[in-house]
């Protein structure tokens, strides 16, 4: 297992953003599996762009712009970045991430986790340029760019089929890809008694459960799909997940008034009973979400996906797990809804094929993992920090 070189608690950091919320539940679900193991472990999740310089922080934040005002010059961007050797220029990274790079010396890590590509490659100069000795995992969710394929990172953590193949491809030996999942909370998995979930959630059993998540940021169009909603014929009831942004859940109050079986909540700790209770999620696209649904065997229509990542994962959801749809316009989730509603073979099937794409031990053995990455010799770049 892992032990430190000089006699103190072993130390994993793990480099995380604020942007949605999919980089910190994956970072919460890779810390509890690890403290689970090893409690005597010393785990820090930071927010790595919070450690940087703060001019650093408006670049790396500026995509928002485009792609909230531009999208396809936004798509044209991601994909150069996708497609690219570097995400951005390198000089960059090293002059705004100086502080970050004194903090991680100061922690003298034996492992460094990393949740973005961005925070990869900041890694990867900072092992080079320092010759630093920990061990590099890298920790993306559906999708890794070619920035990636760095010789420093010792160990990627991998959805298994395509999005393994798809590392493979980038030139990455196979003995450095762990085929587990994604990491995300074991509590997010099948539930034995539905029945009895629905209960105490105070939800009626006659009717399907459609639970609607506008992501950890709160983002979303709350009017176009609660008018969807509006035109489906089946009945159904209905929650609306608003997270932590109050506007939000008020404009969806306004919006639901008089709406049948409707309710509307905003921050909630059990978001995996109310997906165990649905039986259809609507969303965007998010890393956490998608392999939190797939989990709990939850079907999911996609809604207002953005050029990028996200857009790869609407592709993986719809062509190639079969676990969903991916509506690409407005006037086409209240038609799919209907037609799953009505066609219940097809939502079971849909079911079915979201368990078979499910990997619950993720976060476990992603862990285990990482603490085996400090049995390495030395000479093979498992060493850590003297």
């Amino acid at each position: 297992m892992l032990k430190s070189a000089d006699g103190r608690r072993p130390r994993v950091l793990i480099l995380t953003l604020h942007h949605g919320s999919t980089h910190v539940r994956i970072s919460r679900a890779l810390e509890k599996a690890l403290l689970h193991l090893r409690p005597n472990l010393k785990v820090e999740v930071v927010d790595a762009l919070a450690l940087c310089a703060p001019w650093f922080r408006a670049y790396y934040n500026s995509y928002e712009i485009p792609l909230k005002y531009w999208p396809g010059l936004w798509d044209y961007i991601e994909r150069r970045q996708h497609q690219g050797e570097t995400s951005g220029p390198w000089w960059l990274y090293r002059l705004g991430a100086r502080p970050l790079f004194r903090y991680i010396e100061a922690f003298a890590p034996d492992v460094v986790a990393a949740t973005e590509v961005g925070l990869g490659e900041i890694a990867v100069i900072h092992k080079r340029d320092a010759g630093a000795r920990y061990s590099l995992v890298g920790m993306q969710t559906f999708a890794y760019e070619r920035p990636w394929a760095q010789p420093e990172v010792d160990l990627f953590v991998s959805y298994p089929g395509e999005v393994a193949a798809q590392i493979r491809s980038l030139g990455v030996p196979p003995e450095r890809i762990l085929e587990c999942g994604v990491p995300v909370d074991p509590a997010f998995s099948l539930c034995p008694n539905r029945s009895a979930l629905r209960t105490r959630l105070g939800l009626r059993h006659d009717l399907p459960v459609l639970l609607v998540n506008f992501g950890g940021s709160g983002k979303g169009k709350p009017r176009e799909v609660v008018s969807e909603l509006q035109k489906v014929q089946q009945p159904f009831q209905v929650v609306f997940i608003s997270r932590r942004d109050e506007s939000l859940r008020k404009e969806l109050l306004r919006l639901c008034a008089g709406m049948a079986h409707a309710r509307v909540l905003s921050w909630v700790d059990n978001m995996h009973e109310w997906m165990a209770a649905a039986d259809l999620l609507v969303s965007r696209a998010g890393g956490g979400i998608v392999a939190e649904s797939l989990n709990c065997g939850l079907p999911i229509l996609v809604f207002d996906a953005p050029p990028g990542n996200e857009r790869r994962f609407c592709q993986l959801i719809e062509e190639c797990w079969h676990t969903g749809y991916w509506v690409k316009q407005p006037g086409e989730l209240a038609t799919r809804i209907d037609h799953l509603l009505r066609h219940k073979e097809e939502l079971e099937q849909l079911r079915s094929n979201a368990l078979r794409h499910a990997y619950p031990d993720a976060a476990r053995i992603a862990a285990e993992a990482i603490l085996h990455l400090g049995e390495k010799p030395e000479d093979e770049g498992g060493s850590r920090p003297s």
